[in-house]
């Protein structure tokens, strides 16, 4: 018989874990660097538009510099 009755708790990735862990530290900051880069593509398309300082002109046109 060379199953064991109680086997070391591993993770998904079949690190070995400590008592009371579910996953390794490895597959933590996979999830949250996940989770981050999600939240930068939807934050993604209106920043340009919404950062500008205020009350400055949108562009050199607008400004009324001619460069001729």
């Amino acid at each position: 018989m060379t199953d064991e009755i109680y086997p070391d708790p591993t993770c998904e990735c079949s690190a070995r874990l400590d008592e009371g862990e579910t996953r390794c530290r490895k597959c933590r900051s996979r999830e949250r660097w996940i989770k981050k880069q999600a939240g930068k593509r939807r934050r993604t398309g209106r920043r340009g538009e919404t950062r500008r300082p205020p009350r400055a002109p949108r562009g050199l046109a607008v400004a009324g510099v001619i460069w001729s």
